[in-house]
């Protein structure tokens, strides 16, 4: 194993001080994984002159009680180890990070006076920061690399499981008719949709409401050749793409009867501007449909402090993880009238269908990525965009996926 070329690489990419992560689960059992292995590697690393590791440990109950781990923890060789963390709700809520601070506001809002800042913080924001940065790291890749890991609709977000055993074609078609159910769509429509992707639900939504009339925003050249292509394939003509920032867009008041977003929010900050953007374009008693990611119980910012921020360096700068009662805190100018909470099992199937159709294309990712980020660095980013499917199953599959969820909302404009 150490002789082999990922060993190697490991090893050259945390020369000069860098930090080595391992992360797995943490077992005696010999079920899926044994402590050994992990010795071996932290002592052959520590021998190849490796002077930062971490070890990122995953409990599972069924062959290793969290007792334990606490017993074994203090064998792993030369290492200072943190105390081992539970999964267990009590221990969900304890920070034990030192977050990052803005200006005197937590990274992370937990408890009342935190809320409080970090909505009043909010307000100060840009509608949207490090635009750029998010569309380079996801929206101006290649479409044919979505192609070969999405599914028929390039849906890039949650899918809906009614019964566990879908496709991933049948989970983007029931998560779109559920958008129009609550979203209260109907034939005859002005839409607005902010942040439209690859076009799944402006299509959808052309295909199905022919006298509708339907504009979509998205912030990437290549997303709106795509659309307007399809479009053209498919005989749509009541569908318009807009190229644009959100911070600059603007169009006429009072000229929708919905404005729907999907994972488009969690990209942006000042929530309070925003609304009232949206509550001048809307008419009268219109509505305003939005589906985000979210934790059931804390707002936090991605934050990239160091290099061992991976997720907000490379794939959501800019960004932030909403809680689901975030929105509740924002309604000077739209009403909410319902809220729903999508288990995240729904997310964590949609990773992982994304991450077998990724391994299952290879031969013609590999090309897209040594295109995009350069022949030399291919092989880096086609292990980045795995464990980030990885990471997001992970995450939203924790505690039964009632820690991090899909939430859905409903507003309506007075």
């Amino acid at each position: 194993m150490f002789q082999g070329t990922t060993w190697q690489q490991l090893m050259t990419q945390v020369e000069g001080g860098s930090t080595l992560h391992f992360l797995g689960l943490f077992s005696d059992g010999n079920v899926h994984a044994h402590l050994d292995h992990l010795k071996a590697m932290i002592n052959q690393a520590v021998k190849e002159g490796t002077k930062k590791i971490r070890v990122h440990a995953l409990l599972d109950g069924r062959d290793v009680g969290e007792g334990r781990v606490e017993r074994r923890v203090v064998h792993l060789p030369k290492l200072q180890l943190a105390h081992p963390r539970s999964v267990d709700e009590k221990d969900a809520r304890r920070r034990d990070d030192q977050l990052a601070v803005r200006g005197g506001v937590p990274a992370l809002a937990d408890g009342v006076a935190d809320r409080a800042r970090y909505v009043a913080d909010l307000k100060t924001r840009p509608l949207a920061e490090q635009t750029a940065a998010a569309n380079e790291q996801h929206y101006e890749i290649p479409t044919r690399f979505y192609q070969r890991c999405l599914g028929k609709n390039l849906k890039y977000s949650g899918c809906l499981y009614p019964t566990g055993r879908e496709t991933l074609d049948q989970a983007e078609d029931a998560m779109l008719a559920l958008y129009t159910e609550r979203a209260q769509l109907t034939d005859g429509q002005t839409i607005l949709e902010l942040g439209c992707g690859w076009g799944s639900l402006a299509l959808y939504n052309a295909a199905k409401f022919p006298g509708s009339r339907i504009t979509a925003i998205s912030n990437s050249r290549t997303q709106k050749e795509f659309i307007d292509a399809e479009a053209r394939r498919r005989g749509l003509t009541n569908l318009t793409i807009v190229t644009c920032d959100i911070n600059v867009f603007d169009t006429a008041p009072a000229q929708f009867d919905r404005v729907v977003s999907i994972e488009m929010f969690e990209h942006l900050k000042n929530y309070q501007r925003l609304f009232a953007n949206i509550a001048r374009w809307l008419k009268p008693g219109g509505m305003l449909f939005t589906h985000i990611f979210t934790h059931h119980r804390l707002s936090y910012h991605f934050v990239a402090r160091d290099a061992s921020d991976w997720m907000s360096r490379y794939f959501f700068t800019g960004g932030q993880m909403p809680a689901h009662d975030l929105f509740m805190q924002f309604q000077d100018d739209l009403t909410l009238v319902s809220d729903w909470k999508v288990n995240g099992r729904h997310y964590q199937q949609t990773a992982e269908h994304w991450l077998q159709n990724m391994g299952a294309h290879r031969a013609e990712i590999m090309p897209l990525f040594a295109e995009t980020y350069g022949r030399e660095h291919a092989e880096k980013w086609w292990a980045y965009w795995r464990v980030f499917y990885m990471s997001c199953a992970e995450l939203w599959g924790y505690r039964a996926g009632e820690e991090w969820l899909v939430s859905h909302y409903l507003f309506r404009k007075p």
